[in-house]
């Protein structure tokens, strides 16, 4: 089957992003779009964002993940770290997360590194989550093969009646990693495909602003 997606057209026409109305600070224009995307009801699950990774094998891969904490020292989002994205960020740090929010035709692309959490901040958080989110942690050892759905269950199952009335603890594998970020894209859709792209790179601790061609 083919199927020819040529009259596939958008015109991006709701904003703009200019030299002279952007702060200093990209941690600061990510908030305000963050709460921009977030006001616009029609988006949902602002905070999903795609995670890029190299693997062990080499191969680069990207999944969506939800961004759990941000500020002006970065973005935390949570995992298995036995995981295959655990795995590869132990093996290699440097990762590519994105936004895009289709309904305000902005897109953010930030490099970073990643490095855990503490232990503290990880266990503070799985507590705060849904009890059977908990649960779904303990039974699942993500990433890995397993038999069928029914073997999922099943433990979920074993893990309720163990746990009935008790406080679930956090798996040692369990946690979250602290991405800091090294540079910014902020992509604002525009007509005619002449859209804006201002990138802030860190240099020394300090953030050098500059445009790029669409």
């Amino acid at each position: 089957m083919e199927k020819n997606l040529q009259e596939y057209r958008k015109s991006y026409e709701r904003g703009e992003l200019l030299e002279n109305s952007i702060p200093k600070l990209p941690s600061a224009l990510f908030e305000n779009w963050f709460l921009a995307a977030e006001e616009y009801q029609v988006v949902e699950e602002v905070n999903a964002m795609n995670l890029s990774t190299i693997g062990v094998d080499g191969y680069p891969k990207n999944r969506v993940v939800l961004l759990k904490k941000f500020d002006e020292k970065g973005f935390v989002f949570f995992t298995n770290y036995n995981s295959e994205k655990g795995m590869a960020i132990e093996k290699n740090p440097h990762v590519c997360l994105s936004f895009f929010w289709s309904a305000v035709e902005r897109q953010v692309i930030i490099k970073g590194i990643a490095s855990r959490v503490s232990e503290e901040e990880s266990t503070t958080y799985f507590h705060s989550r849904p009890r059977g989110s908990q649960l779904g942690a303990l039974a699942s050892h993500q990433g890995a093969k397993i038999a069928s759905r029914q073997v999922l269950e099943q433990r979920l199952k074993e893990l309720e009646e163990e746990y009935k009335g008790r406080e679930i603890p956090k798996p040692e594998e369990w946690g979250g990693y602290l991405v800091v970020p090294e540079s910014y894209e902020f992509w604002q859709g525009r007509k005619n495909r002449l859209h804006d792209r201002i990138l802030y790179t860190r240099y020394n601790n300090n953030w050098q602003i500059e445009r790029l061609a669409p």
